[in-house]
């Protein structure tokens, strides 16, 4: 049963592949902004995974992110996210990055429960 307060820790290690030199949306060899949005989805998806019927999944509807300070190579980065609302089939998000005990990002995101064959029918 998915309940406000749930929570889920994702972890990545900072690599060449997640800087924004890699991934083209910078050109130093920092942790990537769209690296972490990654994480902090990964983040919210797992918090309520297992409490969902095996025919759904959660789909990300929107994100508010802000990156806060810079992560080199081989650093390790945790995204928390908490469930902070549910209406129906929309939940909502609070989501902090961190390294070490820094933090470097934060943000809110909404997320969808759907049937998975019914939204996989629906592309175009």
């Amino acid at each position: 049963m998915l309940e406000k307060g749930m929570t889920y820790t994702s972890i990545i290690e900072v690599k060449e592949e997640n800087t924004a030199l890699a991934m083209g949306s910078g050109d130093l060899a920092v942790f990537a902004t769209p690296a972490m949005i990654a994480l902090m989805e990964n983040a919210a998806m797992k918090t309520v995974a297992s409490f969902l019927p095996e025919d759904s999944t959660t789909v990300g509807g929107g994100i508010e992110a802000s990156h806060l300070a810079p992560s080199p190579v081989g650093a390790t980065i945790r995204a928390v996210a908490v469930l902070t609302g549910i209406e129906k089939r929309k939940l909502f998000f609070s989501i902090e990055a961190f390294q070490e005990d820094k933090l470097i990002g934060k943000a809110t995101h909404i997320r969808f429960i759907v049937n998975r064959e019914t939204f996989m029918g629906n592309l175009y």
